[in-house]
């Protein structure tokens, strides 16, 4: 995948273009009970299904608005288009995919990364997956990746089972909608033992405008299985408001290990509210790499729940933040197992009047022994105007527990800036040398062309910076 761009400095945004796809469903504007209905029934879902989509509407209309965040004020949901079926079918060709829409993805780099280093890729475009594929030897040895939309189809015991075991619909308002209209997203199945060595892809595209896009992301790893799982989003840049709210459930069973990587990039008028969760059993590992880039506002707190002995949580974030930008992220991890371990680093900066705000959450249950936990954030701000704000929570109810929790602000150092440059480092480049290396915990963990693209991303946001 070729990560979009975003040359804050000339205001330009490389993947906000919109695409003339005439699709094959579009609703009205709007949200009600039939709207709900409308969406299952388009899908020819089962009647549990229907019947949990419809409790989840009520429980929508039922919760408040989260007020301790971000402003959300702005957004109205009677504004938003619900459902948008770009095409009638879903591909496994590449070459099949409609040509309005492979021109889309081509651009984005899709399928080109899937050739060169990646197991599987699915694409979705508005509300639905329009191109999965799996490369051979993992669909042998029982790798299920397709579209949740498919997995419901064709899978249907297995993704009953655990949707909503993580994220309930009573979660919160915008868990409530997801569960209400979720279409698309990723359902990931790893069997026992299976180690699956390259990543996973999904990429996700919202092209219509006021869209609200609502993916269902399941990721099931079996005892002691392996796997890697990449996303990236985008949108075009129009004048009125689109959301994205997206519901993520992960269970990491016994010594497996989960590695989720989100690399967001949605253009200034997206509202990106989005619930993740995992849960991890003995001696399992689940990590989250985060990256938050983009949108008019960001709420987003990737959680583990470590629900036995053993098991232990990764959670590593990075958010930018420009004029316009409120990026409210950070994580949360509760420790309800004894000798379980969390580490969770925060790297986030501000630019302009953009703001970053990093909120957390630790809990130590009482009982849970021996149980350990590291929390380093760290905020970078580049000039007077930019705001930053860290709301860390600790909640220690066993005496045994080892925490350790580090907090820092500075601003970009004008002598660091200065030492580079007298050994012939130009200053647009210092200036750059010294925010990649901010970032390195980051961008280290990711596969290289990521790393290489999201060094790119950096340096055009940080151009026209003021040290």
């Amino acid at each position: 995948m070729s990560l979009p761009t975003t040359d804050i400095g000339t205001e330009e945004y490389k993947y906000g273009f919109s695409d003339d796809v005439k699709p094959e469903i579009k609703f009205e504007k709007g949200l009600s009970r039939q709207t709900v209905e409308d969406i299952s029934n388009i899908k020819n879902e089962p009647g549990w299904m229907t019947e949990t989509r419809l409790k989840a509407y009520e429980i929508f209309l039922e919760k408040p608005m989260p007020e301790w965040g971000a402003d959300l004020s702005d957004i109205d949901f009677d504004d938003i288009i619900y459902f948008v079926r770009a095409s009638d079918r879903k591909m496994t060709n590449w070459d099949d995919v409609p040509a309005e829409i492979k021109e889309t993805f081509e651009k984005l780099g899709i399928p080109e990364s899937e050739r060169k280093f990646l197991a599987g890729a699915e694409a979705q475009y508005d509300s639905e997956s329009v191109y999965g594929a799996l490369q051979g030897e993992w669909e042998k040895q029982g790798v299920i990746f397709v579209d949740t939309d498919t997995a419901l189809r064709e899978h249907e015991k297995l993704l009953r089972k655990y949707f909503g075991s993580v994220v309930p619909a009573t979660d919160n308002k915008l868990a409530a909608l997801n569960t209400a209209v979720w279409s698309g997203g990723s359902f990931l199945y790893i069997p026992k033992g299976v180690r699956v060595g390259l990543p996973l892809q999904a990429y996700f595209r919202i092209n219509t405008q006021n869209m609200g896009q609502f993916e269902r992301t399941m990721i099931i790893a079996d005892e002691g299985s392996n796997v890697q799982y990449i996303e990236g989003c985008t949108a075009p840049t129009y004048t009125t408001n689109s959301l994205h709210s997206a519901v993520v459930e992960i269970i990491c069973k016994k010594d497996s290990r989960v590695r989720y990587t989100t690399l967001q990039n949605w253009s200034g008028n997206v509202y990106n509210l989005v619930t993740k969760r995992a849960q991890a059993y003995e001696n399992a590992t689940m990590e989250w790499i985060d990256a938050n880039l983009g949108s008019k506002v960001t709420m987003k707190y990737p959680s583990v729940y470590l629900m036995e002995r053993g098991a232990k949580a990764d959670v590593i974030s990075i958010a930018f933040a420009n004029t316009g930008q409120h990026q409210d992220v950070g994580s949360k991890v509760v420790h309800l197992a004894p000798y379980t371990t969390s580490k969770i680093l925060s790297k986030s900066i501000s630019k302009g009047k953009g703001r970053s705000t990093y909120r957390g959450l630790v809990k130590i249950h009482e009982g849970m022994e021996g149980c350990k936990s590291n929390v380093n954030c760290d905020a970078l701000l580049l000039d007077e105007a930019s705001a930053t704000d860290t709301y860390p929570y600790i909640e220690i109810e066993d005496p045994t527990a080892a925490i350790e929790h580090e907090a820092t602000v500075s601003k970009l150092s004008d002598e660091q800036i200065f030492y580079l440059q007298q050994r012939g480092v130009p200053e647009d480049e210092a200036r750059n040398m010294i925010i990649n290396g901010f970032i390195e915990p980051f961008t280290k963990l990711l596969p290289l062309e990521y790393a290489v693209e999201m060094n790119r991303l950096i340096e055009l946001q940080m151009e026209g910076s003021v040290g």
